[in-house]
């Protein structure tokens, strides 16, 4: 036996550099809220399948560019394919004719510049759509890292109190044993043992969920599954006034951008409809080789614009614009709306927030030790230290929820402004 001990103790002190070299390299990758942003705008698939609108945008601007080809016809007549015997270079040269030619579509109106003006006034409207599905991304990171906050803020508050309940739970067996309180309270006390314990389990499950949804967003090549989050609920006040956040967003919001383009690409598709209403002209350079003679001939035709000018399209594309207008005013009614919203949820949140630390979360401490001393030597009773106990509990996770809903109304803040930083 004595061997035994030996050899496993010989075993163990081989075997513990490398178990914990193993633990020391299996430390999860941690992250912070910029950082969380920064990969999901860099791996987010939604936002790269969106940002491939931009390109194929650019595509077409290349399609608008382009000029018409040329055409290239040729014919030949009077071949005497029902008398072979008449096929000689004489025949060929005095009797049948071949025509070779080329024909060009001339535009008028100036329709291909107007056409790439078009294509890229609607570039400019995609790059601004990406820019506020950007925009929207990063409020999602923002609003999901915050539920991993708070995930984690309630998992070491659960885990303290149960480690602090445990204590009383067996302080309380000793007692029970010294004969100092009744079974019946022992067990009362083992018994909300057992809510501890679950709300831990909750707790450490809220997390493992919370985490699961932000490497969603963040795209799961983006960050191993083991990753956790650097940060802390914290309450930072807003200064700002709602007037002076509104005007910013109306210069920051790029869907509000994106209406405003929408005005410029609605009046460019107003030119290129009546750029299209201009007759276009086909020419033709004919070359003909007849009766031994070699000749050239000019031919031009275009349509008369007696009944199709192109009406309907230039009255459609200007009430296009019109649509264009009063969705550019819309998009302003939203801004000021959601910063509006915004700003409101960030003020009741701060006065719910101040509550909390004017003094009840100090009450709440005291009431519970207060109580906790005073059963412990037999002043108060079971049920008034329980009542404590819950009271505080419900108390710090309240004050704890209410920070995370700070935070989150601060996110919304950015996502109505347009922007990551709030002056």
């Amino acid at each position: 036996m004595r061997l035994r001990h030996l050899v496993m103790f010989a075993a163990a002190a081989l075997l513990s550099p490398l178990l914990s070299g193993t633990a020391a390299g299996q430390s999860p990758t941690l992250i912070t809220l910029d950082q969380a942003i920064d990969l999901a705008l860099a791996h987010n698939h939604s936002l790269k399948a969106s940002r491939n609108q931009i390109l194929q945008s650019q595509d077409l601007e290349i399609t608008a560019n382009l000029r018409p080809n040329p055409t290239l016809g040729a014919d030949t007549q009077f071949v005497p394919f029902f008398s072979p015997q008449d096929f000689s270079g004489e025949n060929l040269n005095n009797v049948q004719q071949f025509d070779v030619g080329l024909s060009y579509l001339f535009e008028r109106g100036k329709k291909r510049q107007h056409r790439l003006q078009a294509a890229r006034d609607q570039t400019a409207v995609t790059r601004a759509q990406v820019a506020d599905a950007e925009r929207t991304l990063a409020f999602n990171v923002g609003q999901q890292f915050v539920s991993v906050l708070l995930a984690e803020s309630t998992l070491q508050f659960a885990m303290q109190d149960l480690k602090g309940f445990q204590q009383t739970v067996d302080i309380s067996e000793a007692q029970f044993k010294a004969g100092f309180i009744g079974e019946g309270d022992y067990l009362k006390i083992k018994l909300q043992l057992l809510q501890f314990q679950t709300d831990a389990s909750s707790a450490r499950l809220a997390k493992v969920q919370a985490l699961v949804a932000l490497r969603q967003f963040l795209g799961y090549d983006a960050v191993p599954a083991d990753y956790d989050v650097i940060g802390d609920l914290a309450y930072q006040p807003l200064k700002a006034h709602m007037e002076d956040l509104q005007a910013r967003a109306l210069r920051e919001r790029p869907d509000f951008r994106a209406a405003e383009l929408g005005i410029t690409a609605a009046q460019s598709q107003i030119g290129l409809a009546k750029a299209n209403s201009k007759v276009d002209v086909n020419g033709t350079y004919d070359f003909t080789h007849v009766s031994g003679e070699n000749t050239a001939s000019l031919f031009a035709n275009f349509e008369l614009p007696i009944f199709n000018r192109n009406q309907g399209e230039i009255a459609r594309t200007k009430h296009a614009l019109t649509q264009a207008q009063e969705q550019e005013q819309s998009a302003s009614d939203t801004v000021l709306s959601d910063v509006a919203n915004a700003y409101e949820a960030v003020k009741s949140n701060d006065e719910v927030v101040q509550l909390y630390t004017s003094g009840y979360l100090k009450q709440a401490q005291d009431s519970r030790d207060i109580s906790e001393y005073a059963y412990k030597r037999g002043a108060a009773s079971l049920l008034d230290f329980l009542d404590a106990e819950r009271s505080y509990r419900s108390t710090q996770l309240a004050y704890r929820q209410a920070l995370a809903s700070y935070m989150t109304a601060i996110e919304q803040l950015k996502e109505a402004l347009g922007t990551r930083s709030l002056p």
